[in-house]
């Protein structure tokens, strides 16, 4: 199984500051970690200048508050690291299956952040790098956390491409459909030229943790190629964790 070590430290580096319940020192994390001082301090630096922890006036550090868990669940940047190894070899079976590239991401307040991908090998395909931040009300993962993980969306609703819905009862009719189908669409809602569907990944009690997506060129997929995407995702995310805790 591959493991971006480098996430999964920053992950684990931001719930320990998260835990703590004051400011932490470099040495305090490299020992959480388990790792020398020098990384530990790259790992600090990386995290202040993406905004995700703050160093103070002592050069301590802490969370920033910028990721915020999922409202409604007490799931743990551990618990996502987790969930983001257990589904690893599901990416790979789905981009396997569709020939499109594969997304998994959390909730960051009002975007969602990429912490994983299976690229398509065709030449012309989608690409979100791990790491990078989307809205929640024009992508599909984001309409996912919309419809199944009680989140909301950032208002005003930013217009990305002429097909952005940028109304409320716009976007309340489509998380109501989303809702009844069990995925998510963004019909060329984000860029021009892409569509893509995702579905919610939820832990053993119910609870919505990630969500996960197939994206492609739009001269690949048409209105049918969006509803047999969405079946598979449909098919291959509620059940993982469950049947993982089971």
């Amino acid at each position: 199984m591959r493991i971006l070590q480098s996430l999964n430290r920053g992950l684990r580096a931001l719930d320990y500051m998260e835990n703590q319940g004051g400011p932490v020192r470099l040495t305090d994390v490299a020992v959480a970690l388990g790792v020398d001082k020098s990384n530990a301090s790259h790992l600090l630096r990386t995290l202040v200048v993406a905004g995700y922890a703050e160093q103070d006036a002592n050069r301590r550090y802490r969370s920033s508050g910028k990721f915020h868990r999922p409202e409604g669940s007490q799931h743990t940047l551990e618990e996502i690291v987790a969930c983001k190894e257990t589904l690893r070899p599901v990416l790979e079976e789905v981009a396997r299956s569709t020939g499109e590239c594969v997304h998994l991401a959390v909730r960051v307040r009002y975007r969602v952040w990429y912490i994983d991908k299976v690229d398509s090998a065709l030449p012309l395909k989608v690409d979100h790098p791990v790491g990078s931040l989307s809205p929640l009300h024009c992508t599909a993962l984001g309409k996912a956390f919309l419809a199944f993980g009680g989140a909301e969306a950032e208002r005003p609703l930013q217009a990305f491409t002429p097909a952005t819905k940028t109304s409320d009862d716009a976007l309340r009719r489509e998380i109501k459909r989303t809702r009844e189908r069990g995925y998510a669409v963004d019909d060329e809602e984000f860029a021009v030229g892409i569509r893509c569907v995702g579905g919610p990944i939820v832990d053993a009690r119910n609870v919505m943790i990630a969500a996960v997506s197939v994206s492609g060129p739009a001269v690949r997929i048409d209105g049918e190629r969006l509803e047999e995407l969405g079946e598979t995702i449909l098919a291959h995310t509620g059940r993982v964790l469950r049947e993982k805790a089971a």
